[in-house]
C-alpha cells in the first residue's frame, strides 16, 4: 500500500465496507498482513502451475482469443452454451430442473468458479442466487463491483443430489465447458470458491486451507483459491471471514495493477 494519505483512506474504507458485508464490524482496520509463502517443500505455484497443465503453451498461456471477430466469440459462445443445455455426459442430467450455465459479462476480468449448483441455483437455471450466492454478491460490492461486472459460473453445470461434493466422473465429463468458458473469457484472475473448484482448477490434491491466499496459475491465469462463500456462512468466525477478506484484497490490488 502507497504512503499517499488518499490511497490509505481507500483501503480503510473499502476494508471497513468488507467488514460490514460479512459482520466484522468489530474488528479494527490495520495493514494487511503479506500471503503466507508456500512451504519449503511445495513447488512454487507458478512452477507448479506450469508443470500440470502440459495442454498449456510453453509460458503456460491460455489458448488467444484476443484475434476472434465479435461476430465468432458470440457464435462461439452460443454453441457451447447449446452444447452445455443439452448435455448427457454423466447421470447428473437425469435429476436436474437446469443447466446452470453461467452469467455475468463475458468481457469481465474476473471471474468467480464454484463447484456446481445447489436447489436455488438448479430451480433458477442461474448460478448463486441462494444464501450463499447472497453472500457472494456482498463480498463482490465490497471489492467495489457490481456482479454484473463479473462473470460467475461452476466447475459443474447440473445439481449433485444433496448438493454433494463432484465426483471425478462428473467433473471429467463437465470441466470442458468449464475450461472453453474461461478460453472465451481470458479474464485477467479468476476466484476458485472451495476445494473442488481449485482443485480442478489447478489439478491438486490440496485442500482449500493450504491453497488459499496464494496465487497460483491456470493457463498462464492468476488463479486465487479462497473458501466457498457456504462454507463462511456454516463457518461463521471472524478467522474465516477476515481470511476473505484478505484473498479478495490480493485480488483487488491485482485487477488495479492489470
Amino acid at each position: 500500500m502507497s504512503g499517499n494519505p488518499s490511497d490509505v483512506r481507500q483501503a480503510v474504507l473499502a476494508r471497513l465496507r468488507f467488514e460490514q458485508a460479512l459482520g466484522l464490524e468489530c474488528l479494527r482496520p490495520r495493514a494487511l498482513a503479506p500471503a503466507p509463502a508456500p512451504a519449503a517443500e511445495t513447488p512454487q505455484p507458478e512452477e507448479a502451475a506450469t508443470r500440470r497443465d502440459p495442454a498449456a503453451g510453453p509460458r503456460g498461456e491460455p489458448p488467444a482469443t484476443a484475434d476472434l471477430k465479435p461476430g465468432d466469440k458470440a457464435a462461439r459462445w452460443k454453441d457451447l452454451e447449446a452444447r452445455a443445455l443439452a448435455c448427457t455426459q454423466c447421470p447428473l442430467h437425469q435429476g436436474r430442473q437446469h443447466v446452470v450455465f453461467g452469467e455475468g459479462n463475458r468481457e469481465a476480468k474476473l471471474v468467480f468458479v464454484g463447484e456446481g449448483p445447489g436447489a436455488d441455483e438448479d430451480a433458477t437455471g442461474r448460478p448463486f442466487v441462494g444464501r450463499a450466492g447472497q453472500l457472494l454478491d456482498k463480498i463482490i460490492g465490497a471489492m467495489g463491483l457490481a456482479r454484473e461486472e463479473v462473470y460467475i459460473c461452476n466447475v459443474l453445470k447440473c445439481r449433485p443430489p444433496g448438493n454433494r461434493t463432484p465426483n471425478p466422473q462428473e467433473v471429467a465429463a463437465c470441466s470442458p465447458y468449464l475450461e472453453e468458458q474461461l478460453e472465451l473469457l481470458a479474464p485477467k484472475a479468476i476466484v476458485a470458491l472451495g476445494s473442488p473448484a481449485a482443485r480442478t482448477l489447478l489439478r491438486t490434491s490440496e485442500g482449500i486451507t493450504r491453497l488459499r491466499g496464494r496465487w497460483m496459475l491456470y493457463k498462464g491465469v492468476r488463479v486465487m483459491p479462497t473458501y466457498h462463500p457456504a462454507f463462511v456462512l456454516r463457518q461463521y468466525t471472524k478467522e474465516v471471514r477476515k481470511a476473505v477478506w484478505d484473498d479478495m484484497q490480493l485480488v483487488v490490488k491485482h485487477l488495479a495493477e492489470a
